[in-house]
């Protein structure tokens, strides 16, 4: 792990569909979401080199996100933010932290709310 690596990929709008809410109604319907990515590695390795295996796959990233999305049924945005953090560092050892930005696209409140999110930061 390297000490507070400035560099980041960004990976942003991965829109998923799941359940994650409290209402009736979000326990019983999926509903879209959307994350967004800052994982947090030392990239000098990549910038070096230019060989796919001296970064973090952004691919793998996506498809760990997917997996927390479409195997749980939590209840708070929070919740489901810290299990996809968790997912996205162990996905490769050179990841020293994750920002984490999840919305609900279509929040269920009686007010104009385009979205309703989290955003969450864990460090190994």
């Amino acid at each position: 792990m390297s000490p507070a690596a400035p560099d980041v990929i960004e990976l942003r709008g991965l829109e998923l569909v799941g359940i994650c809410g409290a209402l009736p109604e979000e326990r019983v319907r999926a509903q879209p979401l959307q994350v967004d990515l800052d994982v947090h590695a030392d990239l000098s390795a990549a910038g070096a080199s230019d060989a796919l295996a001296d970064t973090v796959d952004y691919g793998a990233l996506c498809d760990a996100v997917a997996a927390v999305v479409a195997a749980g049924t939590p209840q708070l945005l929070e919740h489901l933010s810290a299990v996809i953090a968790d997912a996205v560092l162990a996905v490769d050892p050179r990841i020293d932290a994750v920002t984490v930005w999840l919305r609900k696209l279509r929040p269920p409140v009686p007010h104009a709310l385009a979205t309703s999110g989290v955003r969450i930061h864990r460090a190994r």
